[in-house]
């Protein structure tokens, strides 16, 4: 599915999503995008905005990733290409920016809902607005995979995850190789097999599981394994996390999709609270 917004800034807190047509305008280059620290740097008339992911003196962690025209896209050796315009300026003499936004919902930091592959959950309308905030939002383990390995049963069993965990991230090779930045589709990246994926259903409570690539599951075995974890309903799946500079270990997990109704998937701001 793709997905179209139009975003209307008013002022710094008030927003209103509505869907429209796409439009031509070119987006600007957008400011303080190379910037490592978290604050706005004023002075003058032209404050410059330093991005940041870590806050509250290191207790918050933004792991989902900034979206970007060369960050990659599933099947896609060209990467997600433009995804934001610019029809409505204030520099062309409109009285707001009006911003238009056109991409995927599985693209950079997303969930997936059971109607993504299994389609009379689709019909019966099992969306991205049905999947459940109690599981999105709590106790989360974040755990380092072998990092030759793809999450094999082998592997789920290796690590030793607590029968009582209900949400695991995945730390992966994916991330150590930086795949979230290449434009190019990768299909080597690591993930679920399908044995691992019976394995976690068989041996733990896992209900949130959370990788650091465009799929939970691996290259070849990413259609039945994915149809297999979602036909279950209350396992969610949550990818194109950004866990580099995360140490391993319990935290609060707070992941927000949009309430897109009739969507399969949606993108997500996922944040990691020490």
């Amino acid at each position: 599915m793709i997905i179209v917004f139009h975003i209307f800034f008013l002022t710094a807190t008030t927003f209103a999503f509505t869907f429209t047509a796409s439009a031509a305008t070119a987006y600007p280059s957008v400011r303080g995008i190379n910037t490592a620290d978290c604050e706005l740097v004023t002075g003058g008339e032209n404050p410059i905005p330093i991005r940041r992911e870590v806050y509250g003196d290191g207790r918050i962690f933004d792991i989902s990733h900034m979206y970007r025209s060369d960050m990659p896209a599933w099947n896609s050796g060209d990467g997600l290409g433009q995804f934001l315009w610019l029809p409505a300026s204030m520099k062309n003499g409109s009285l707001a920016n009006n911003s238009e936004m056109k991409m995927s919902v599985h693209t950079g930091t997303h969930v997936d809902a059971p109607g993504h592959v299994v389609g009379r959950y689709f019909d019966a309308g099992f969306d991205v607005d049905t999947l459940d905030l109690e599981t999105l939002n709590g106790p989360a383990l974040m755990v380092d995979v072998p990092r030759d390995k793809n999450i094999t049963a082998g592997v789920m069993e290796s690590l030793k995850i607590p029968k009582g965990v209900h949400r695991v991230l995945f730390r992966t090779l994916n991330t150590d190789r930086q795949l979230m930045f290449k434009k190019e589709f990768d299909t080597s990246y690591v993930g679920l097999t399908m044995d691992g994926a019976e394995w976690l259903v068989k041996n733990t409570n896992i209900k949130l599981i959370g990788t650091d690539y465009l799929s939970v599951t691996a290259y070849d075995d990413s259609l039945p394994s994915h149809i297999f974890l979602l036909e279950f309903r209350d396992i969610i799946l949550v990818e194109s996390l950004k866990l580099d500079c995360i140490e391993p270990g319990i935290y609060s997990l707070h992941c927000l999709p949009l309430r897109l109704l009739g969507a399969e998937g949606s993108p997500a701001r996922c944040i990691l609270i020490k």
